[in-house]
């Protein structure tokens, strides 16, 4: 049987990764035109908390997935599970939570590096203003959503392998040879 324990600690670390998320989305830099004393436009930037909390949510996703795969053996490792519709949702839930895995991964780094990164460009004339670059909005809400996406194909591939490990081997699983004897 699946352990209600784990699924409730990976809901919730994957819930506190979604919740982080949301608050990067909301809290992103923004970029304001200044001129200085000597007329020479540059940005300025808001704060960078976003930056920590899309690196927050990244680790938070990580730790509910290396979870999940280390109580599964990664599909991979341990007993063989018997042939069966579960055994079956296991290993295409197991390649989909991957996927949807490296996407949120891939939105949460590429948004904290690029909510991260200021501009350090001035220019003297008006009609040159920098460009100050900041984040589109939604990487970081794209990312949530794929977080979510990952929470319910990470669970539901442990229940699932959860049923196939557990079910009776086939009865003819041991003995697929030939006899030879009248016994």
């Amino acid at each position: 049987m699946a352990s209600s324990l784990l699924l409730v600690v990976v809901f919730l670390l994957d819930l506190i990764a979604f919740g982080l998320s949301v608050a990067a989305e909301q809290r992103r830099n923004t970029a304001t035109f200044i001129q200085d004393a000597e007329g020479r436009m540059y940005c300025q930037y808001d704060s960078d908390i976003a930056t920590g909390l899309g690196v927050g949510s990244f680790f938070v996703l990580v730790a509910s997935q290396v979870i999940i795969m280390i109580v599964t053996r990664c599909l991979c490792c341990g007993k063989a599970m018997s042939p069966s519709g579960s055994r079956s949702w296991a290993i295409f839930l197991f390649i989909t939570s991957w996927v949807t895995f490296i996407i949120a991964v891939a939105c949460l780094v590429a948004g904290s590096v690029k909510n991260a990164y200021h501009t350090k460009y001035r220019s003297l004339l008006k009609e040159m203003a920098p460009s100050c670059e900041i984040l589109r909005k939604g990487v970081f809400g794209a990312g949530a959503a794929f977080i979510v996406l990952t929470g319910i194909f990470s669970e539901l591939y442990y229940v699932s392998f959860s049923k196939a490990s557990n079910n009776a081997p086939h009865p003819y699983a041991t003995n697929t040879g030939v006899r030879m004897t009248n016994l």
